[in-house]
């Protein structure tokens, strides 16, 4: 019992001693890391300065511009009916084609209604003979009275019945040029130029006049319209500048907000604010030659309002926080401040700064994510002033 006893004893020795030495390495490189740390921080136990490219604030001017998001409309959009009721005997056109005022698109089947024309026509002829023959009796009538032959009531009686004759033939014309009207109908044609749709109805189906989808829808799309709201502040000055040049200049963007896609004219400004959104419409047109523009297209709209002069920042430069915006600002002991400024009009690269910023002093471009107030930076594009 003894000897086991000195075994397990020696056993534990032998644990507790590297337990011990464990724990003697784990402290020594901890004060060795301790130690070595100013070394990788910068040799004197300060903190990797922050790597920004900067800015150098300089007078100059950017384009006044007012950007908003609009919609693409057409002209005129018209939906092609029918105006007499028919068998669709054929179709004249193919689905998104371009047609021109007065094409044929569709035909109705014109039979009953040419039998309807010459109903009138009959009908006009057998009248006219009658008239022709009360003038014939009434010029007698008149000789005859002349003559003490017959009684003047006979020659009133029978000028009545010309001029009733007369009365017909009137409504007889009337009834022939409303058959020949309707028979015209019959051939559908395009009333403006534009680009058809998909058409609604095929041969042989039975169309009238009281249908409200219509055969096909057209619309113009040469020119184009671009319906747009901005808000109600910007307003006066959109109204300030209409007055020196009446056609504001308005460009269409891409997706991606820089690509210009169609340049064209203010040519509309809404009578009233939309008390709703605070806002109110302008329209835009545009020739749209290439057809870049589509009907009901989301685009993005740039209105453009002069030039604005003042100190200039680049647009990335500016920061923005719940108080507003602000910049960081590089001073001589290459340390960021945190300045808050008023921003103007922006070209969407430069921007007019109205206070906060002196000419000549630094703003962070790149790199404003890893700075704080009071950061020490390093400069590593001092030459990017824009």
């Amino acid at each position: 019992m003894d000897s086991q006893a000195r075994s397990a004893r020696a056993k534990r020795v032998r644990w507790t001693g590297i337990v011990v030495l464990v724990l003697v390495l784990a402290g020594a490189y901890m004060v060795w890391s301790r130690q070595d740390a100013p070394a990788q921080l910068g040799g004197f136990g300060r903190a990797l300065k922050t790597p920004v490219s900067v800015a150098i604030v300089a007078p100059g001017e950017v384009a006044r511009t007012l950007s908003a998001i609009g919609t693409v409309t057409a002209t005129s959009t018209v939906v092609v009916q029918p105006k007499v009721d028919g068998e669709l005997i054929s179709i004249e056109f193919s689905d998104g084609q371009m047609v021109h005022a007065g094409d044929v698109l569709a035909q109705i089947d014109p039979r009953s209604y040419q039998i309807q024309l010459d109903q009138a026509q009959g009908l006009q002829m057998q009248n006219a003979a009658q008239l022709a023959n009360a003038k014939r009796d009434l010029a007698r009538y008149e000789q005859l009275y002349k003559q003490n032959s017959i009684a003047r009531q006979q020659v009133d009686t029978q000028r009545a019945q010309v001029l009733q004759l007369q009365g017909q033939a009137k409504t007889d014309q009337a009834a022939v040029d409303d058959a020949r009207l309707q028979l015209d109908y019959t051939r559908i044609t395009a009333p403006i130029d534009g680009r058809l749709g998909l058409r609604k109805v095929d041969v042989g189906n039975y169309v009238r006049a009281s249908d409200a989808e219509g055969l096909i829808v057209i619309t113009r799309s040469h020119p184009i319209d671009v319906l747009f709201a901005i808000p109600q502040a910007s307003l006066p000055d959109v109204l300030a500048r209409q007055k020196t040049i009446p056609d504001l200049r308005a460009d269409v963007l891409g997706r991606d907000g820089t690509t210009k896609l169609a340049t064209g004219t203010l040519i509309a400004i809404d009578n009233q604010i939309d008390v709703a959104t605070g806002t109110v419409q302008l329209k835009a047109r545009f020739a749209n030659a290439d057809n870049a523009l589509f009907p009901n297209q989301f685009v993005n709209m740039r209105l453009d309002l002069g030039q604005a002069q003042g100190l200039l920042v680049p647009v990335r430069a500016v920061q923005r926080s719940s108080t507003g915006e602000f910049v960081y600002r590089i001073d001589d002991e290459q340390r960021a401040h945190v300045v808050p400024i008023t921003t103007g009009a922006t070209d969407g690269e430069q921007t007019v700064v109205l206070n906060g910023l002196d000419a000549g002093q630094r703003v962070v471009v790149y790199g404003t994510d890893r700075l704080r107030e009071g950061s020490t930076v390093e400069v590593v594009d001092p030459g990017s002033a824009s």
